[in-house]
């Protein structure tokens, strides 16, 4: 095979506004794929990982951000990797497969062998260049990233079955009802350019059907209900279900961790989750410290090399600390995330906690949560410019932005 034909392209999707409403309070500031986890934005992790792919040319991110919302990211991560990057904004929902296919024209512009397709609000270590060579061993028109969870929450994703000996996938069926198995769809995806035919098929019989069938008069005064539903394609029920046991499509499994990233409590746990894996992947990201010169720490910890803290301090493990924190004498920090600006003050502790931007505070305070990371009120989140007074308990609740608490308070949303 040549070299123009190895040709690879990354497309993230990175969803947008009219979704994600559970990522508030965060979400009032920055758009949920530039939320810092371990000290970089979400999206920068599977970006990252694209780097390994051999012969990539573009990375593409889809979404319904305003695209100034990304231009100084894609501007920065562009000249960082040396890469082009892109954003490109969908002016409606076309559903998972169909927003691929609405940006076919400029995904095919590089004559791509393979497409990569991965969603942004994924934790994983993104085993990619291993999924592409068991893709060019399985063959056919893609390989999806699966992983083995409890049966009991198997049902909250897309569970799969597939042959053990060839990794075909057999039958795929989306939030079952009953019990298929414990094999779930990743949300990380190789596909030959077959998949935008596939997608074009489905496309196609969506307008015959509404072309074939009598419009009511309900329907005839809503003239964008027919081409929603013709544009509209789903990547799970419609392309990966029919396809299943047709020899187009196979898996490749992963044994490292994974998670989905749909609650702002589950951004403390996967930030640790990369925490963790930078000391294989990136140490020298790792704070260190003993409590004599530097805060004395434990296990994974990133600290902003702006952020002042205390010798005293103690942090760890599953701390992520960003620009100009101040880290006062004895505070205790322990699985949580410290936002831009924001002052802990002496002896406070913070425990799975994310303390939001320009947040403070005061001395002996303590804010903390249960560590149930996709409860709604499994963790204690301050919005931005919160200020907690001294002495003050706040526990397993949520404060929206400039508020200030002079008095504890407990599982409670203080709007």
């Amino acid at each position: 095979m040549g070299i123009t034909e190895e040709r690879v392209v990354a497309v993230i999707m990175v969803g947008g506004p009219t979704k994600g409403t559970r990522f508030r309070p965060l979400s009032f500031n920055v758009p949920k794929p530039l939320f810092p986890l371990a000290g970089q934005p979400m999206v920068h992790h599977p970006i990252s990982a694209c780097r390994k792919i051999p012969n990539l040319a573009r990375i593409y991110l889809i979404g319904f951000y305003e695209e100034r919302e990304f231009a100084l990211y894609v501007s920065s991560i562009s000249n960082e990797l040396k890469l082009p990057v892109r954003y490109l904004k969908e002016d409606k929902p076309h559903g998972s497969a169909g927003g691929l296919y609405n940006f076919k024209d400029l995904i095919m512009e590089e004559d791509p062998s393979h497409i990569f397709l991965l969603n942004c609000d994924v934790c994983c270590s993104f085993p990619l260049p291993q999924m592409l060579d068991a893709h060019k061993k399985h063959g056919g028109m893609g390989t999806i990233l699966v992983v083995k969870v409890s049966p009991e929450s198997a049902s909250e994703f897309g569970e799969l079955v597939a042959d053990p000996v060839t990794h075909e996938l057999l039958h795929y069926t989306e939030r079952p009802e009953t019990f298929v198995s414990d094999l779930i769809n990743c949300g990380v995806y190789i596909f030959t350019p077959d998949i935008f035919t596939a997608i074009e098929g489905v496309s196609s019989q969506w307008k015959d059907r509404a072309n074939l069938r009598r419009v009511s008069s309900f329907e005839a005064m809503v003239p964008d209900t027919r081409n929603h539903t013709a544009n509209y394609v789903r990547l799970d029920q419609d392309i990966l279900s029919p396809l299943a046991g047709k020899k187009q499509l196979y898996i490749h499994e992963t044994l490292d961790f994974w998670e989905q990233i749909k609650t702002p409590g589950m951004s403390i746990r996967c930030s640790a989750l990369y925490l963790s894996q930078f000391r294989h992947t990136a140490p020298h990201l790792l704070a260190n410290g003993d409590g004599i010169k530097k805060a004395y720490i434990s296990g994974d910890v990133y600290i902003h090399p702006s952020a002042k803290v205390n010798p005293s301090a103690k942090i760890g493990p599953g701390v992520s600390i960003s620009a100009n924190a101040r880290i006062g004498a004895g505070a205790r920090l322990i699985n949580c995330i410290v936002l831009d600006d924001v002052e802990i003050k002496e002896n406070a502790v913070v425990l799975h906690a994310i303390v939001g931007w320009k947040s403070s505070i005061g001395r002996w305070a303590r804010v903390q949560g249960r560590g149930d990371y996709n409860a709604k009120l499994g963790v204690t989140i301050l919005g931005e410019s919160v200020a907690v007074e001294d002495e003050v308990v706040v526990i397993n609740s949520i404060v929206l932005p400039n508020k200030t608490l002079n008095v504890g308070v407990q599982d409670e949303i203080i709007l």
